[in-house]
């Protein structure tokens, strides 16, 4: 396939469909990440200990990531069965119509218990969704990869990462403007909920458009897929799935740091003004879509594997680098501080589009490349924040970044272990 067939309007279709899918799943993940920061321990955990309401804040953050693992089951077992196609559509509807749902919840002084309840019912959905949505994602891009493209394909639908990131919080900032502190917490912070709606019809629009990939199709052609995905997946292919979840931590843990602990810390702790700080994000996380597209244009010439590896090793020395910047109290040093460990997000997950996907049978790949991300989501992603608030709030900033750096190092291990397999 040449350089001028990657431009044509199919394959372009293809890579807008991967691309807006992970923009509504970021999205829907960071105006919840930024609403637990900011305003739902007080709404649905009141509690006389401020910190009491943001853990268990943070906690319902937790819930999707459990979530993650079941879904990755079952729309994995529907992606390697009966395509990638209609997989992405229904993990899609799911995510979306969870994360709308939030904007209509009742908060705890009007429902009293059954308003925890339901909100975390909601963020359940959310994770049951987007279990099947990041592989699926990944697989459509990469699976009609042209050769020696697949680092540049498969960073596509990682771009949704800093695209629903600034989206979310560019509208978090503008009603943050537009509203005082007491509008915003009585209303202005279901706006973001009912905003999804746009981006969700947008990606169904694109994806029902889509056919199905090559490689599901070469599947079907040799004969009938897989009756139980996971049974085969943990049968033949438990190691490569077991250091493949390893490998992916270091992601998760660098990025819900970066982001959402930042931003509560920040505004909780150091006093720092929500507009400024939710400015300073929006700044420093253009360096991690550029490290996400240097990373895809390495991982052609290098391979995934060895991105990765690089990549973990400067996410063990942003760990160390982290509590330091956060602790200066100066706000060109935290926004230097939050720049470079965002860049970095972007060599620790610009390449797991192409990596993951290349670890595992097109029979199995679906189910095993949501399973491996999806798992790897609850430790690095489900309660680092949790983890983070707990250790600053009795150990110190420094525990923070040795929480990081450990995280790294967990993933460094994994991928040098699956090295010969890149």
């Amino acid at each position: 396939m040449t350089t001028q067939s990657v431009s044509a309007p199919s394959n372009r279709r293809i890579l807008f469909a991967s691309l807006v899918g992970t923009s509504v799943e970021f999205y829907d993940f960071y105006i919840y990440a930024t609403a637990a920061a900011l305003v739902f321990g007080q709404l649905f955990f009141p509690s006389s200990d401020p910190g009491m309401e943001m853990l268990l804040s943070y906690a319902s953050l937790g819930t999707a990531f459990i979530a993650r693992p079941v879904g990755a089951w079952v729309f994995g077992h529907y992606g390697d069965r009966i395509g990638r196609k209609s997989t992405l559509v229904a993990s899609l509807m799911l995510m979306g119509g969870s994360t709308l749902l939030i904007a209509f919840l009742p908060t705890y002084a009007t429902a009293g218990i059954w308003a925890p309840i339901m909100l975390n019912i909601l963020r359940f959905g959310q994770g049951f969704g987007l279990g099947g949505e990041w592989g699926g994602a990944a697989l459509l891009a990469v699976e009609n990869a042209p050769p020696g493209w697949r680092g540049r394909y498969g960073m596509v639908p990682q771009l949704g990462a800093p695209v629903g990131f600034i989206a979310a919080n560019s509208l978090f900032l503008i009603l943050g403007a537009m509203m005082t502190t007491d509008q915003f917490l009585a209303w202005g912070w279901r706006i973001p909920f009912l905003l999804s709606i746009v981006l969700v019809g947008l990606g169904l629009w694109v994806r029902l458009k889509i056919t199905e990939t090559p490689a599901f199709s070469a599947v079907l052609e040799e004969g009938p897929p897989p009756a139980v995905p996971l049974g085969e997946l943990l049968r033949d292919h438990w190691k490569v799935t077991l250091g493949s979840t390893f490998g992916v931590i270091a992601c998760f843990a660098v990025y819900y740091l970066s982001t959402a602990f930042a931003l509560g810390y920040a505004t909780k702790t150091l006093g720092i003004d929500r507009q400024v700080f939710l400015s300073m994000q929006i700044g420093a996380i253009l360096f991690m879509g550029l490290g996400i597209c240097l990373a895809g244009w390495w991982s052609d010439r290098i391979g995934a594997g060895r991105v990765l590896i690089y990549g973990t090793v400067a996410a063990i020395i942003t760990g160390l680098l982290l509590a330091p910047a956060l602790e200066s109290g100066s706000l060109v040093i935290i926004f230097i501080g939050l720049s470079v460990a965002l860049l970095v997000m972007g060599f620790v997950y610009g390449p797991l589009g192409a990596w993951l996907p290349g670890l595992f049978p097109a029979r199995v790949r679906y189910t095993g490349v949501s399973l491996a991300f999806n798992v790897a989501g609850i430790v690095g992603g489900g309660l680092t924040p949790v983890a983070a608030q707990a250790l600053s709030e009795y150990g110190g900033l420094l525990w923070v970044g040795l929480y990081l750096a450990g995280a790294s190092t967990i993933s460094l291990v994994a991928l040098l272990v699956l090295r010969a397999r890149d």
